[in-house]
């Protein structure tokens, strides 16, 4: 596969990336009955990493819940999770961790659901980089899609667990597509990355080793963040969509392939690069979703040892109870 068919379109990305608020993809036509919400992304949401929600759209599982959902963009997860515990959105896309880094801060926002028992943010590095585990990444330079985002905060987690602070590397914010360019230039040994940034560089001629972050720090997957007070004003509408999303998920997890063909037909700025599509989201189902006892489940035991990793090396202030963090209510 040639750069030219992977590499997804840089003007687009960044045109995305700034259109928070615009309502950038709108759902079909529905019944007047439909329930009109808005769903925000952290990055534009072409991405395979949204794949969930986009077969949920796409297959029509929002619009059988009664949903009409728009989409809009916020510059990254922790931007996300104050615009939704503001009001400006009733749902939103973070890393399930987002949270423990906002509430103590006054964003009353709460994961109800989590796509994957496993790591959102994989450490991704040249295989000439020599980078075998975190601990050799001292002194080295490494790309982070932005300093807002939540896998920022998860790169300094995996960097604690390894003796290293941020000022022992060098971390760049790169913005959506720079972060994977970096590395397949260059300029970085790697990358705080996703498995949608990994086939660009791979089209490049680069050769990449990705090291699951769950071998060395308690990472946790995507999740959908809603308000405290929508879950008081609104709680059905949460469950249906929660319910279609998770359907996404099951899609992906079932069979990645006809996944991606379904990913390809909704977004059809992949269509020439179905092979970037198919990697990211068999990644996922292998590296990402796994690992839940229930579908779409916070595993709380987790959440309450990372929150208290980020205590002990200063990321937070002070702890926040762990039920105010999370809600297991809108999977069943």
């Amino acid at each position: 596969m040639s750069a030219r068919e992977t590499k997804i379109s840089r003007r687009w990305l960044l045109a995305g990336g700034s259109a928070f608020g615009l309502g950038l993809l709108s759902a079909p036509a529905s019944s007047q009955s439909a329930e009109k919400i808005t769903y925000l992304f952290p990055a534009p949401p072409i991405l395979p990493a949204f794949g969930p929600i986009r077969l949920a759209q796409g297959k029509g599982y929002f619009t059988a819940a009664g949903l009409e959902v728009s989409f809009a963009v916020g510059r990254g997860g922790v931007d996300v999770a104050k615009q939704v515990g503001a009001g400006n959105a009733p749902l939103g896309g973070i890393v399930a961790d987002g949270p423990i880094m906002v509430r103590g801060n006054g964003v009353p926002v709460k994961i109800v659901a989590v796509f994957g028992g496993k790591g959102f943010m994989q450490l991704v590095v040249r295989e000439d980089s020599g980078i075998e585990k975190p601990a050799d990444l001292k002194g080295k330079t490494i790309t982070v899609m932005s300093y807002q985002d939540t896998t920022f905060y998860a790169l300094l987690g995996l960097l604690a667990s390894a003796g290293l602070t941020q000022n022992d590397v060098d971390i760049q914010s790169a913005g959506p597509t720079g972060v994977w360019e970096f590395v397949a230039t260059g300029k970085s040994v790697g990358m705080a990355g996703v498995p949608d940034w990994i086939p660009p560089v791979q089209a490049a001629g680069v050769k990449v080793k990705v090291i699951p972050t769950d071998e060395y720090f308690p990472h946790m997957a995507q999740g959908i963040a809603v308000s405290d007070q929508i879950i008081k004003d609104k709680p059905e509408m949460v469950r249906k969509f929660v319910h279609a999303a998770l359907r996404g998920m099951k899609d992906i997890m079932d069979d990645p392939d006809k996944a991606t063909d379904d990913f390809v037909r909704f977004v059809p700025e992949w269509k020439g690069k179905e092979g970037a599509v198919r990697f990211a989201l068999n990644m996922y189902a292998k590296l990402v979703y796994p690992g839940q006892k229930q579908l779409g489940e916070v595993n709380a035991e987790r959440l309450a040892k990372l929150q208290e990793f980020y205590l002990a090396k200063g990321f937070i202030q002070k702890a926040t109870p762990v039920e105010e963090l999370y809600s297991n209510a809108f999977i069943k």
